[in-house]
């Protein structure tokens, strides 16, 4: 089994008009709802073996405020492609780069991280599509599962959405993995063969 990741910036600064889209910031938002997200992960066991992060200056200070809460050996990737191609979806860039990672993370940007959690989730609980659909907003994760082996084999719409989380909702779901208003979640943490939500 594969897990992925899919981890947006943290809320960027934009008072600076004269910086470039790519050197902006985080603003103060930004630096509290990161390392929120990284307490959830380590909270949940959710321990990446592979980052890859891109190199927007928002991407890389939230990984920076994310990463002291994970623990163990990983293999991080500062990736300008990632930037270049937030227009698109990543799904190819996980196929080729997941290597033998058996969790990777990807700290990226819009549209492509909701165009991304879409194209690869093909069940799970329908109030967190429902959810991913409606809006992925700053430092917002999914958390997707693929019954397959190998990054190269995941196939489009073969992921399980497991886990929704939205940094603002995050204190009042310290058992739930899935963090939303509606309280739509996965049952904590049940293992994904036993309620996939349908």
């Amino acid at each position: 089994m594969l897990r992925l990741l899919l981890l947006r910036h943290a809320k960027s600064d934009w008072h600076d008009t004269s910086a470039l889209d790519h050197d902006r910031t985080l603003n103060a938002r930004g630096r509290s709802a990161a390392p929120a997200i990284g307490a959830h992960l380590a909270r949940h066991g959710l321990m990446p073996d592979k980052v890859l992060c891109s190199t927007a200056q928002r991407a890389r200070e939230t990984l920076a405020l994310v990463l002291p809460h994970l623990s163990g050996e990983i293999d991080i990737r500062i990736m300008r492609g990632i930037y270049d191609e937030s227009e698109m979806d990543y799904v190819d860039l996980i196929r080729a780069l997941g290597g033998g990672s058996r969790t990777l993370m990807l700290i990226g940007h819009n549209p492509a991280m909701r165009d991304t959690a879409l194209e690869l989730v093909g069940g799970g609980n329908p109030s967190l599509v429902e959810a991913i659909e409606g809006k992925y907003p700053t430092a917002a994760l999914a958390v997707i599962d693929f019954a397959a082996n190998r990054w190269s084999d995941v196939e489009r719409a073969s992921g399980r959405v497991l886990a929704y989380c939205l940094p603002r909702h995050l204190p009042a779901a310290m058992t739930s993995l899935s963090a939303l208003p509606e309280a739509a979640n996965d049952g904590g943490d049940t293992p994904p063969d036993t309620n996939d939500g349908t």
